[in-house]
């Protein structure tokens, strides 16, 4: 689900003025709730994925984070925190975690932008297709475990499965 930036972008100070023209160009719904924090969902082949872009000035650093669509149960929770580490093994770029609150899973990564003159907008791009290519490809995994009571094992083996086409 490749994200497209026709318009040229300015860089900002802020990273979420970037993140919020972003987000316009690829006519998402977002919510801003201040300066410094932005919310929209992208929709996937899967799942609707929530994101949250947070600029923390003092630091000099943006937080990002991706929550799928999926409820763990408290008695897989064990299973999906092993599944969980198993996947963050093979990734570049950014983790998943299971948040604690509603028990969700959650991609996250923090950029820090001290002494830059801003995030661009290539940049955040790539940080939102990153974060979709890895939780399409971790989510059949994730419910496989969570609702088909498959092992971890199968579950990571149906993740790396590379498909070509469509059925």
């Amino acid at each position: 689900m490749p994200i497209s930036v026709e318009a040229p972008f300015a860089r900002s100070s802020n990273p979420i003025d970037v993140v919020e023209e972003l987000v316009g160009a690829n006519d998402w719904t977002f919510s801003r709730h201040s300066d410094s924090e932005l919310m929209f969902e992208v929709a996937g082949h899967w799942s609707g994925y929530q994101m949250y872009f947070l600029w923390q000035h003092d630091m000099g650093a943006l937080f990002f984070s991706c929550q799928l669509e999926l409820r763990v149960p408290e008695t897989k929770r064990p299973q999906v925190f092993e599944l969980l580490a198993r996947v963050n093994e093979n990734l570049w770029i950014g983790h998943f975690d299971l948040v604690s609150e509603g028990a969700a899973p959650v991609y996250r990564h923090t950029v820090p932008l001290r002494g830059t003159a801003g995030a661009s907008a290539e940049q955040l791009e790539d940080l939102i297709d990153a974060a979709v290519v890895e939780c399409e490809r971790f989510y059949p995994a994730l419910q496989l475990v969570v609702w088909g009571g498959r092992s971890i094992a199968d579950a990571l083996s149906v993740a790396r499965m590379d498909t070509i086409g469509r059925a």
